[in-house]
């Protein structure tokens, strides 16, 4: 088992399908270039053999950090198909992060892009990984700097014989993500041939992903969503993707029309709502709109629907197990609910995929009764098989052999589950505990209010008390805040209000609650309000 064999058997079977259209930033179809499974299986195979005579081996480690190109898609490829391991590192990372990472990976060869030559290269010099640039056809040259990485079988005539993927057990590393480090130091987590294999092939058959499909693809592809949910799927099947650099809403609505399948996460559809031109017109021939990795509030859910008239599918995962959950892909009516119909409701994760197994405990392991709020816990081949290099937080990671996501949520009778928030998220006023998704989905439906994050901080009396940290929609308005806040109980009203112009977020559209609980942390140190 090799994931490349998978994603790249669309090459054998039928070599001159377009595999990706590379549209740049806000390019369009007419201008596009095309990409074929044949030609990217050559260009996969002319890396990995570069990378051979560079010294990476089986189970070497190769540092990632590209902008998105095709030649980035056909370098992840290239690891694969060698037995390395790929370490896809976020374009945003400067050198003292990059640093880091380094020097846990250890690996055998590090690659950045002209954008990310100012955090690689000190980095790589310092701690004396080999470096090489990834470059596109008529990029500027360089005066000084790194090699360039070349993909010499570009040319080959992808009818003859390629070095095939070489053969790895479901259990060999793939991959190593670093998780986003919000809440202290990153951790490697390992991901396995199985583990890409199994929850590729499960979301396939639970999304119907098929060769007829258009993948309209904006999302970063040094992260889980991005690479092994939408590019992988895609593949898989031979499906098309318009390969987009980044998310340019007007791109986006402009392509639209010629797609089918199309990933995101909320914040991205929220500005797809602020667009003029966005509406029901664009959206005729999509057949799937799915959001995940934060949360997707029920008021930008609905807006969608009437403007769309799609329902937008929700599903939930992490980096140490790719997707762990999805409201049915069948929006039947509510008696037929069940992993594989029944209604998509808005502001729940759906149900266990097909072989993955999910339960809500106790923070002491106990069960708890449907529909009350405990840690999501979850088991099955997509499950990682540990952190790099830290066995005492891999055992830390699991209970009897889940693994514990950390996350806070109710599960009903049927299974559907509904995230209530992070653990690490949970507020305890006075001995009471406040769950911050409850609050920030009362303000979000206001009219006022564009965005929300709820937050706890130290309170001199009560332990922690609650701030409320918001994004306006026009100009603030504290009074409806107010008003908003007394169909609650008081011990969970925020008695402190920050109007910010944007919430901090990381790549993925998760909101940086760590750094909002730094920023406000003495808001209560002098009141006892």
């Amino acid at each position: 088992m090799n994931i490349a064999g998978l994603l790249l058997r669309r090459a054998v079977d039928d070599p001159e399908r377009v595999a990706m259209s590379w549209l740049g930033r806000g390019g369009t179809l007419s201008g596009g270039e095309d990409w074929t499974y044949g030609t990217l299986d050559a260009v996969s195979a002319g890396y990995a053999a570069a990378l051979e005579r560079l010294g990476v081996g089986v189970g070497d480690r190769v540092v990632v950090q590209v902008e998105k190109t095709p030649e980035a898609v056909a370098l992840g490829l290239a690891i694969f198909r060698m037995g390395a391991v790929l370490v896809p590192l976020n374009v945003a990372y400067r050198e003292a992060e990059v640093a880091g990472f380094l020097e846990d990976a250890e690996p055998a060869l590090a690659v950045c892009s002209p954008g990310t030559l100012g955090s690689m290269v000190p980095a790589a010099e310092r701690l004396a990984v080999p470096l090489r640039i990834l470059r596109r056809p008529g990029d500027d040259p360089l005066d000084e700097g790194p090699p360039p990485l070349t993909a010499g079988a570009a040319g080959i005539d992808p009818l003859t014989s390629l070095s095939p993927p070489i053969p790895r057990e479901e259990t060999d590393l793939a991959a190593l993500l670093y998780t986003s480090g919000t809440t202290g130091r990153s951790k490697g987590a390992m991901l396995t041939h199985g583990n890409l294999v199994s929850n590729g092939r499960t979301l396939c058959r639970l999304w119907r992903i098929d060769s007829e499909d258009v993948l309209l693809h904006a999302l970063p592809i040094f992260h889980v969503h991005g690479l092994f949910v939408a590019l992988h799927t895609a593949l898989m099947q031979g499906a098309r993707t318009l390969l987009c650099e980044t998310f340019d809403p007007d791109q986006v609505v402009r392509l639209l029309p010629e797609s089918t399948v199309f990933m995101a996460v909320p914040t991205l559809y929220s500005r797809l709502l602020a667009h003029h031109d966005f509406g029901r017109p664009v959206t005729r021939g999509m057949r799937l709109f799915t959001s995940g990795s934060a949360p997707l509030s029920p008021d930008v859910h609905e807006s969608f629907e009437e403007r769309t008239g799609h329902r937008i599918l929700e599903r939930y995962g992490m980096t140490e197990a790719g997707m762990i959950t999805s409201n049915p892909y069948e929006d039947a009516p509510e008696e037929a609910e069940s992993v594989h119909g029944g209604p998509r409701v808005a502001g729940t994760v759906g149900f266990a995929l097909p072989g993955v197994e999910v339960r809500v405990r106790g923070e002491d392991g106990a069960d708890v009764a449907p529909g009350e709020v405990g840690v999501l816990e979850v088991r099955g081949p997509n499950v990682f098989s540990g952190y790099w290099r830290l066995p005492e937080a891999t055992v830390e990671a699991f209970r009897d052999g889940w693994l514990v996501s950390g996350d806070l949520a109710t599960q009903s009778a049927t299974g559907r589950v509904t995230l209530v928030g992070r653990a690490k998220d949970l507020i305890i006023v006075g001995g009471y505990n406040v769950y911050p998704r409850e609050i920030e989905d009362l303000l979000t439906a206001l009219p006022s209010v564009a965005e929300a994050a709820v937050v706890g901080v130290p309170h001199p009396d009560m332990g922690e008390g609650v701030v409320a940290c918001l994004v306006p929609n026009g100009s603030p308005d504290d009074e409806s805040v107010r008003a908003a806040l007394e169909r609650i109980s008081s011990f969970k009203r925020p008695r402190r209000i920050e109007w910010l112009d944007a919430l901090p977020r990381n790549a993925m559209g998760k909101v940086q609650k760590n750094d909002l609980r730094s920023r406000y942390g003495d808001s209560y140190q002098t009141s006892t309000g």
